[in-house]
């Protein structure tokens, strides 16, 4: 792998596969948390709108200039990035990585086409309204962090949403879109060396006389403690129950107690069938269709969430029963075997997450903008296999914390 950064400050990072596919991505740190002088939701429309016109190619050729190679254009925002993505043959990564550069770049948003994209986000919006499993979790985080910008929705509201303008869509991008907030990645079977050239030609043709500053992690690795705690249900008359229980958590920059959260929440409530929560409410009992236990982290503070969806009748049995594991993990640590199978377990996922090209590129781009790095597989193994079982047990204590811990049911 060559890491980077370019002259005008955008970070890089070019990792050579052995896939006739390549993949690229440009991430941009920016995300709703960083919305402050603008409408809700601003963020997340700008990446649907921000393919609908530059000044050198319209919606329509946008659409089709890598559908047409067989390729693929996509994109998504959180709650601290928006990233662009593409993915295509290996031999056609340079239209795609160009039309990705052009896109934050020039952007014209032509007002038909806003109004278009309009009705399609406040559509999405509204749909939320039919998924409570979705709806639930956003509601939970905007209550746990109220008062804090990662309160806010993605998505906004249809009220926010019908305010955003042309105007403050390009000074959003103005603002926002600067090389030191950006990284690009390229995971593809085409020479490392020959790929950190071509990145630098692109970003003197399209940055280069943009801003050279580059912010470290420095800027953003405070701690947020401030949360609030309750136990709300709402009465959604839905015939499902759905049910959130969490707590803030380590951020991004607290590495040792992040990794052990992240190896904390596989445990109780990871993908696997014999994840503790899975193997109890689903597996044995048949309670819920599926469990988890999320681990979310933003670079001030992080999210831990038990989310489940059941049938009125069991909800207090699955509550009960969380909540007596959770006390097995509260009152002493794991056995050394059990932790080591756990640890393997874990690795072996993460190894198989990451075989795939497109994770491997949109996670150099994340890792980028929160530590100016990459972290190796090597690093990241050697971090997991220095977790000890009592360091998860005092992170249970203090994430499931009864006095601490927060809840919300819809019914």
């Amino acid at each position: 792998m060559i890491k980077g950064t370019t002259g005008c400050g955008l970070q890089y990072a070019v990792r050579r596969s052995g896939n006739a596919v390549g993949y690229c991505a440009l991430s941009i740190r920016c995300g709703t948390r960083d919305e402050e002088g603008f409408h809700s939701g601003i963020a997340h429309f700008t990446e649907h709108t921000i393919f609908k016109g530059t000044e050198h190619k319209s919606a329509t050729v946008i659409n089709s200039y890598l559908d047409r190679l067989g390729g693929e254009l996509n994109a998504y925002t959180t709650k601290e990035e928006i990233v662009l993505h593409a993915t295509v043959l290996k031999e056609d990564l340079p239209k795609a990585a160009k039309l990705l550069f052009e896109l934050v770049t020039s952007p014209t948003f032509p007002e038909n086409e806003i109004e278009t994209e309009r009705g399609v986000v406040i559509d999405e919006i509204n749909s939320y309204k039919d998924l409570p499993s979705e709806e639930i979790y956003d509601r939970f985080e905007e209550m746990l962090f109220e008062g804090h910008p990662l309160s806010k929705p993605i998505l906004g509201t249809a009220a926010s949403v019908r305010k955003i303008t042309r105007d403050e869509l390009l000074r959003f991008v103005k603002e926002k879109f600067i090389p030191s907030n950006m990284a690009f990645t390229v995971v593809a079977d085409i020479e490392e060396t020959k790929l950190e050239k071509a990145i630098n030609r692109l970003a003197d043709t399209f940055l280069g006389n943009s801003e050279t500053t580059v912010h470290g992690p420095e800027n953003n690795a405070v701690h947020h403690t401030g949360r609030n705690i309750f136990d709300k249900t709402v009465n959604k008359k839905n015939h499902q129950v759905n049910c959130v229980i969490g707590n803030t958590a380590p951020s991004l920059y607290q590495e040792r107690e992040r990794i052990a959260t992240a190896l904390l929440c596989n445990i109780l409530g990871g993908p696997a069938s014999n994840s503790v929560f899975n193997a109890i409410l689903r597996e044995k009992n048949g309670w819920v269709y599926g469990v988890e236990c999320s681990y979310t982290q933003y670079s001030d503070t992080g999210i831990v969430a038990i989310c489940l969806g059941c049938d009125k009748d069991n909800i207090e049995k699955c509550i009960a029963s969380i909540d007596r594991e959770l006390k097995k993990f509260q009152a002493e640590p794991m056995s050394e075997k059990r932790l080591d199978a756990a640890k393997k377990q874990f690795l072996g996922q993460l190894a198989i997450s990451s075989d795939n090209g497109e994770s491997q590129c949109l996670s150099m781009g994340k890792s980028l903008l929160a530590y100016n790095t990459v972290t190796s597989d090597s690093e990241i193994r050697n971090k997991i296999e220095a977790v000890t079982a009592e360091e998860l047990r005092r992170l249970a204590c203090e994430i499931f914390d009864r006095d601490r811990t927060s809840r919300l049911i819809f019914i």
